[in-house]
């Protein structure tokens, strides 16, 4: 069967982020600033912006009720405040995520072994059984162009789609940090993933990075009964499975993807960022350049 063109994305951000520590002991991850708004929210953005409607962040017990208040607090001290001091127009980033379409936050389900996986699984019950469905890791942004709307063009371009993986070209050197796509660029079908491959040993120097569009289909694969290398539930195995039984893609996508998965990578982004989008960056080049 093909299935219905995807309307929600599934969002993940339920690890320990120890890289991070101490300040994600308190705050998730996903909540770390790129300019005024948190990482989340620029991976939410690029969903919407792909004309998704629904999505689903799943996340840890504690970092529940700290993504619930920033996506449905509607803060009317806070508003009744600045409309008192004439300042309406900084209100303006508040009520943009207040006017978001549905962002449903759920936990990790606790009964599911470690791994990358098991967010996605979390979530099944949200996805029905005839519709297509985006997976992100929310450490991965995308600046410029949606990557998701890359996939939803191209489940468009090949509606008999089990899975399409957005993947990027890395440096040469590089590619042993990530899975090598092994792919036929004319048909886009997808042979295999090479997990972190010598360099001379790598597919190609596509790198397959936090940007997913799955079938219900890879379900029946993320399961405890189908853990992987140190007992843990990885989606790239899952997919992987799916290679024999129907049509996986890889498809290149456009923007400028980077990781925020760790304190020298997130500071790229945010710099990158805020050279690109900051009535300030001048300051901030010259700064560098004298320090």
């Amino acid at each position: 069967m093909n299935y219905k063109k995807p309307t929600k994305a599934i969002i993940t951000d339920a690890g320990f982020a120890s890289r991070f520590l101490p300040i994600t002991k308190t705050i998730p991850k996903g909540m770390l600033p790129i300019g005024n708004r948190p990482v989340m929210q620029l991976v939410v953005e690029e969903c919407f912006d792909a004309g998704l409607t629904d999505l689903i962040i799943v996340t840890t017990e504690s970092s529940k009720s700290i993504y619930k208040d920033y996506f449905n607090n509607t803060v009317d001290k806070i508003r009744d405040q600045l409309h008192s001091q004439g300042k309406d127009e900084r209100f303006e980033p508040v009520q943009k995520v207040l006017d978001f379409p549905k962002v449903t936050i759920i936990t990790q389900d606790p009964s599911l072994p470690y791994g990358n996986g098991s967010p996605i699984a979390s979530a099944k019950s949200f996805i029905n059984d005839d519709e297509a469905f985006i997976a992100i890791y929310s450490d991965d942004v995308v600046y410029g162009k949606s990557a998701v709307k890359d996939l939803v063009d191209a489940f468009e371009k090949h509606p008999d789609a089990r899975a399409i993986i957005g993947c990027q070209l890395v440096p040469h050197e590089e590619i042993q940090k990530y899975a090598s796509v092994d792919y036929n660029p004319e048909t886009e079908i997808l042979n295999g993933l090479v997990e972190k491959p010598k360099p001379e040993e790598a597919a190609s120097d596509l790198a397959s990075y936090g940007r997913y569009l799955l079938t219900p289909e890879v379900f029946q694969y993320l399961t405890p009964a189908h853990t992987g290398k140190d007992d843990e539930l990885w989606l790239p195995e899952a997919i992987a499975r799916l290679i024999p039984t129907g049509k996986v893609y890889a498809k290149p996508t456009n923007g400028l993807w980077m990781t925020t998965g760790d304190p020298k990578n997130y500071s790229f982004a945010l710099l990158k960022y805020i050279l690109d989008n900051e009535d300030f960056a001048d300051e901030i080049r010259s700064f560098i350049q004298n320090n």
